[in-house]
């Protein structure tokens, strides 16, 4: 870490213990300040691609960028990804190819989050967790409406069920949240490849009680222990 990059971070992803290919992809640009996790769907030589073409079309944002122009690059490579994808799966012919994404950009004592399906964004702070992003799936509308926790929902038969990801549809449609940021602040980035083992009180607790080397790994073993039926992928940004 250097003084221009007041960060620590630590990434892991997994296969998981039921499926034979990682079709998560993650990257990590700390010179930019931009962390990413992908979730591929539509099998394999389909959602691993469009997962790392996601992460590939980010990697290319050039050095050096004001962080308005960052972060112009960061939706445009998403939105380019896009449509290599939805090209992709027309020349293929055959069914959806896509990803979810989940893209955490801190430039100027703030932090932008831009996000498709249901790979998530939390924060802890002081000790309290908060989800940042809101799933694009059909069960976040019964959270929406107040009929079920984010807990409950991810135990729903419906829970996979997302309603928009990178490469589906004609149009891509990225929601985004912005905040301040404090030093102290601990940001976790992820597929539901964690989520579905990990309610909100196991990720507080695993993200107050675990330093930056580790936590990763813990969080992902959280995964394995629960079953690891999908792949696992996350990220921990700490700011110091």
């Amino acid at each position: 870490m250097n003084e221009h990059s007041p960060f620590r971070y630590n990434a892991r992803t997994h296969v998981g213990l039921k499926r034979k290919v990682n079709e998560d992809a993650v990257l990590a640009l700390p010179d930019h300040a931009i962390w990413v996790v992908a979730d591929g769907m539509g099998g394999h030589d389909a959602g691993d691609f469009a997962s790392r073409l996601i992460a590939d079309s980010i990697a290319t944002i050039p050095a050096g960028l004001e962080p308005t122009a960052r972060m112009h690059a960061l939706r445009e490579a998403i939105a380019q990804a896009h449509r290599i994808i939805v090209q992709e799966a027309e020349s293929r012919g055959r069914g959806v190819i896509g990803a979810t994404v989940a893209a955490l950009l801190i430039a100027g004592g703030h932090f932008l989050g831009l996000w498709a399906g249901d790979s998530r964004i939390y924060r802890l702070r002081d000790g309290e967790i908060e989800l940042l992003t809101t799933d694009h799936s059909a069960v976040a509308e019964f959270v929406a409406a107040g009929k079920m926790t984010w807990d409950e929902a991810e135990q729903h038969p419906q829970a996979n069920a997302i309603t928009r990801a990178v490469g589906v549809g004609e149009e891509l449609e990225l929601d985004k949240v912005r905040g301040e940021i404090r030093v102290g602040d601990r940001f976790l980035i992820c597929s539901d490849g964690l989520t579905k083992y990990a309610t909100f009180n196991i990720l507080r607790g695993a993200l107050a009680r675990y330093p930056i080397e580790t936590v990763a790994d813990e969080l992902v073993q959280i995964a394995l222990t629960g079953g690891g039926a999908d792949n696992i992928t996350v990220i921990v940004v700490d700011v110091v």
